[in-house]
């Protein structure tokens, strides 16, 4: 509650994600599931993005002071265009690193979007509140961040055919305007206006 007083979670401070991040800068274990998901997706999607792993302990004593200090170092050295902030499933003292305020504060203050991927879909932490965008799972955060391009390129294609489409419909249009004004026609219509002239 008294976080939110200070309206680290409101919606109006949450930004965008960029359309086509070139590197992602992942706090995380370097050795744990969250990593090794983010990394399939990556490459099954062919996305083309530089990873910076930023190491940090997910779980235990100290894991929040160091969580914190990365995703300031991320900023201080602008290590990525996002930053995802995630680690696997686990039980609820297992999220806690998540939910302490110096992670909160953190996130809250990078001048980079961040990603929350914390756990499985069901798990929630403040994290997930500050973050600019809640990812359900490692996974889903790393489709976030690769979609664009994909979605992009499915857009330009509908976006051609519909041009094509249209660019049709409109020499069809002008063929037939162009039609009525073709020698033949000129002479009929003409022929039409002096007749009754040279009938008198």
């Amino acid at each position: 509650a008294r976080l939110a007083a200070l309206g680290l979670f409101d919606q109006e401070r949450k930004r965008p994600l960029p359309l086509f991040p070139s590197r992602v800068a992942v706090v995380t274990s370097p050795t744990g599931a969250a990593v090794r998901d983010i990394l399939r997706v990556l490459k099954r999607r062919n996305a083309g993005l530089d990873l910076v792993i930023l190491p940090a302990p997910v779980q235990g004593e100290g894991a929040a002071e160091i969580i914190a200090r990365r995703i300031r170092t991320a900023n201080d050295f602008r290590l990525g265009d996002v930053i995802i902030v995630t680690r696997g499933g686990g039980s609820l003292e297992d999220l806690l690193p998540f939910s302490e305020e110096i992670v909160v504060q953190a996130i809250a203050a990078s001048a980079i979007p961040v990603i929350s991927a914390v756990g499985h879909e069901v798990d929630f932490t403040l994290s997930d509140l500050a973050a600019d965008v809640r990812a359900p799972t490692p996974s889903a955060a790393a489709e976030m961040v690769s979609a664009s391009r994909l979605e992009l390129g499915f857009r330009i294609q509908s976006l051609r055919g519909a041009m094509v489409e249209n660019l049709s419909r409109r020499v069809e249009r002008a063929r037939l305007l162009i039609g009525q004004f073709s020698a033949d026609s000129l002479r009929r219509s003409l022929q039409s206006l002096v007749q009754p002239y040279c009938l008198a």
